[in-house]
């Protein structure tokens, strides 16, 4: 947020918002974008949570033992 430039009609929205939260323009867009930041950050370590459950895992050594010692003959 803080590298691209905000419209007129945006930069008064905000002004709006943050004089009702009671902090300046500068410190509302500060947190905005920290709070934007946070939300990407869990919802990619959500994502990378599923993909990872998602994928079985390869049977160990010892597994694969044991599979075999209980296979009939």
């Amino acid at each position: 947020m803080a590298d691209r430039k905000l419209t007129e009609g945006q930069r008064a929205y905000e002004a709006k918002r943050a004089a009702k939260a009671g902090v300046s323009l500068d410190k509302w867009l500060a947190d905005k974008e920290k709070r934007e930041k946070a939300e990407a950050a869990a919802a990619a370590k959500v994502a990378r949570a599923q993909t990872e459950a998602a994928a079985p895992k390869k049977p160990g050594f010892l597994s694969r033992l044991l599979e075999k010692a209980n296979k009939p003959i």
